[in-house]
């Protein structure tokens, strides 16, 4: 992000910095990197491909929310981050429904096989849109790796450093963290871009909730 701002400092002197500052995030490299690369290679990223899963967290209250998380699966854009205290397969299709005419339907969702994802709700809203649902076999959470990695990364960037008072603060902080991620921070694996780069080329802000 500093080198894409113009700064002219190395590597070396800003981890230096960040240490002096005493930040803790650290990137955790993956192991068994060849596993890891061969599992892709099984299933190219594209983008008329999403994933979906749940990340569960809590209010200041201790009140439990499930969060629904959606990525595409090339662009590593995410166009849902729902939070709702209790999940049923029609607020899945709700949510997605929210967004899918803004940016288009997928051609497959990977998922789990969740209750609400092996519902009739959501088999029928994808029978009628045309949309796949492919399922990971259970157990095998590397199935879905892309959204296995980005609810990772989201608990750790967001859910971890926020502290929820109500639902409508979590939807909100969630939202916040979501365009963020979409149009500002950089990706590794999309060669240090914003996904919105990938989904937009003219640099278009993320469709409105």
């Amino acid at each position: 992000m500093l080198t894409r701002e113009g700064w002219d400092i190395n590597m070396k002197r800003t981890y230096r910095i960040y240490r002096d500052l005493g930040l803790q995030l650290r990137n955790k490299t993956p192991k068994r990197r060849v596993k890891a690369k061969l599992r892709e290679a099984e299933r190219k990223p594209s983008a008329r491909v999403w994933a979906m899963d749940f990340v569960h967290d809590q209010l200041a209250t201790g009140k439990k929310i499930r969060v629904l998380t959606v990525v595409v699966t090339f662009s590593r854009y995410v166009p849902v981050l729902d939070p709702r205290f209790s999940y049923r397969a029609e607020d899945v299709v709700r949510a997605l429904e929210q967004v899918c005419p803004k940016i288009g339907y997928p051609k497959t969702i990977c998922v789990d096989q969740g209750s609400e994802f092996v519902s009739r709700d959501l088999d029928l809203w994808a029978y009628a849109k045309g949309v796949t649902l492919e399922f990971s076999r259970p157990g095998k959470p590397t199935d879905n790796a892309y959204i296995e990695a980005f609810n990772g990364r989201f608990s750790a960037e967001c859910l971890n450093a926020h502290w929820f008072l109500t639902l409508a603060d979590a939807a909100e902080k969630l939202e916040d963290w979501r365009r963020y991620y979409n149009e500002v921070r950089p990706h590794g694996a999309i060669g240090h871009k914003a996904p919105i780069s990938l989904l937009n080329p003219d640099g278009a802000a993320s469709p409105p909730s």
